[in-house]
């Protein structure tokens, strides 16, 4: 626990307005997308389809969007923003590895591994001063 007191601190006393514009950006992104999989669940389907069973696919189809949906808002606001990151980090993982099986989609990809080096950066930075964590004194 002492780690990640330690994190808040220097992240607190080095926050700025970038950092902050980009982990809104990240959260708004997420939010887009779980919209996007919402409106259009049969590309999700399809994507998740190369799962080995039934079971996993209905699984991964009904975590992936409300996480990004949730995810999403709670970065973007900087409420529990290390707890969403790590939620949103299967999910990338797996949409790299299946970008990576399609050798068409080079930009999906690409936002792909974009989203994840900054839900991994923000899982270790943290929300930031201008979040609703430090707000509501969750990070001092």
């Amino acid at each position: 626990m002492g780690i990640i007191k330690k994190l808040n601190k220097w992240a607190n006393r080095h926050t700025n307005w970038p950092l902050d514009i980009l982990r809104m950006a990240l959260g708004l992104f997420l939010v887009v997308k779980g919209f996007q999989f919402v409106g259009n669940s049969q590309k999700l389907y399809d994507m998740v389809e190369s799962a080995d069973s039934l079971a996993g696919s209905i699984v991964a189809i009904h975590y992936i969007a409300p996480a990004h949906l949730v995810g999403g808002l709670l970065i973007f606001v900087g409420l529990l923003t290390r707890w969403a990151s790590i939620a949103q980090l299967p999910i990338l993982i797996g949409a790299i590895i299946v970008n990576l099986s399609v050798d068409n989609q080079n930009t999906e990809l690409l936002l792909s591994v974009i989203t994840l080096l900054l839900c991994l950066f923000f899982t270790l930075y943290g929300s930031g001063k201008r979040s609703a964590d430090y707000y509501f004194g969750m990070q001092q």
